[in-house]
């Protein structure tokens, strides 16, 4: 890039690969200590892990909500993004801006090209720059594949997360689920307080092993009514909830708890059973990938439509949701399920947004459910929001 052209933070990534964890995951910690070693970043009084396989976003997005509402600064760092890069780091619960961005990623990009750093360790380094340079008290940092050797855990914590675990990315983490679990315990390593919600019995066993004082919650708290769809993410609240309530009582965080539980409810996340009225039609949206998310969703399927008029699972096709369907068929007039190539490019996004013309467009109050990806998500509103003059 010459001085002429105008830098962006897409035109500075472009160069580090695509936007996602699973396809640039390189274990080690080597290059991140690389890249953060002369930014002496200021230790937040807190700093969180958040591990698991599905639910470590929503997890994230209502503890930091709650601990805003604390009175606390909070940097949230998560991932991947739906629209732009800016979304996976937010600072007092807004995205930074490029402003903020390009001075700390230009300083950067060389270096990380120099010694092969990926797209998630640039990421995850930028984030931990950010938030230094903001002060703020706490950080929350969600992790991208793996635990162990992941990116997030290559600066120290003070609290570990965990949510449910299962079977994903095992090309990285293991063909089993106890190989899968046992790489991700090590999110734990280094923290004084570690909390996970319900676990199948193995990976629960798995869990004690690396940490005998884990605290695990029941997920039976009493909450008032969840903003967000999807019984699931009462998993997700009681675990956010618990976190605060340990903070709480070890004197780290001055809060009221019931204020604590009503502000985790009202919590929303984009791309969780996002709700959208489009026209006539109820639109749900939902990043679901993996065999667990899909099995997560069942229970609330019906309260939203009985039987949706179509379900679009639109996804990689290494991740091709194949054993999900016949699951999905019975809530839905219509089944329809495509995949794409790994890698995200403009025919990806042509394909899905075709299907959504057919199976929606022509279909007056109806209910639709689109499942897949933050990529089929992102593409659904694009095409929602271009079209949102031309629907009838």
């Amino acid at each position: 890039m010459t001085k002429h052209q105008k830098l962006s933070v897409e035109s500075l990534l472009s160069s580090l690969g695509s936007p996602a964890a699973d396809r640039d995951y390189r274990p080690g910690h080597q290059r991140m200590h690389a890249l953060l070693v002369d930014m002496n970043l200021n230790r937040p009084g807190l700093r969180i892990r958040i591990a698991g396989t599905n639910g470590k976003g929503s997890t994230a997005f209502m503890l930091a909500h709650a601990l805003q509402r604390a009175g606390l600064a909070v940097g949230l760092y998560t991932s991947p993004h739906i629209h732009t890069f800016n979304e996976r780091i937010r600072i007092h619960g807004k995205p930074v801006t490029d402003a903020e961005i390009i001075p700390a990623l230009e300083g950067m990009v060389s270096a990380a090209m120099s010694i092969g750093a990926s797209y998630f360790e640039v990421a995850t380094a930028l984030a931990l720059s950010l938030f230094s340079r903001a002060r703020v008290d706490v950080e929350i940092l969600e992790a991208g594949v793996g635990a162990r050797m992941d990116a997030t855990t290559a600066v120290p914590a003070d609290m570990a997360l965990m949510t449910p675990i299962a079977l994903d990315h095992q090309a990285w983490l293991g063909e089993t689920l106890s190989a899968i679990a046992d790489e991700k315990a090590y999110a734990m390593q280094d923290c004084r307080w570690a909390i996970s919600a319900p676990q199948a019995d193995d990976v629960a066993e798995i869990l004690q092993r690396h940490r005998a004082d884990i605290e695990f919650v029941s997920g039976e708290e009493d909450f008032p009514p969840l903003k967000m769809a999807g019984d699931y993410q009462r998993c997700n609240a009681s675990l956010a909830y618990a976190a605060i309530r340990r903070l709480c009582v070890e004197g780290e965080v001055a809060a009221d708890l019931p204020l604590m539980m009503k502000v985790v409810a009202e919590t929303e996340v984009p791309g969780r059973l996002q709700h959208i009225r489009w026209h006539h039609r109820h639109i749900w949206l939902d990043a679901a990938h993996n065999m667990h998310a899909v099995r997560a969703l069942l229970p609330s399927l019906h309260a939203l439509a009985n039987p949706f008029d179509g379900i679009l699972v639109f996804t990689r096709g290494d991740r091709n949701l194949a054993d999900a369907l016949p699951l999905l068929r019975p809530f839905t007039r219509r089944l329809v399920a495509q995949h794409y190539p790994a890698g995200c490019c403009d025919a990806n996004y042509d394909s899905l947004q075709n299907a959504l013309d057919a199976e929606i467009a022509g279909k007056e109050n109806g209910s639709f459910l689109v499942l897949g990806s933050f990529t089929s998500v992102a593409a659904s509103e694009s095409w929602l929001m271009e079209n949102r003059e031309s629907a009838s």
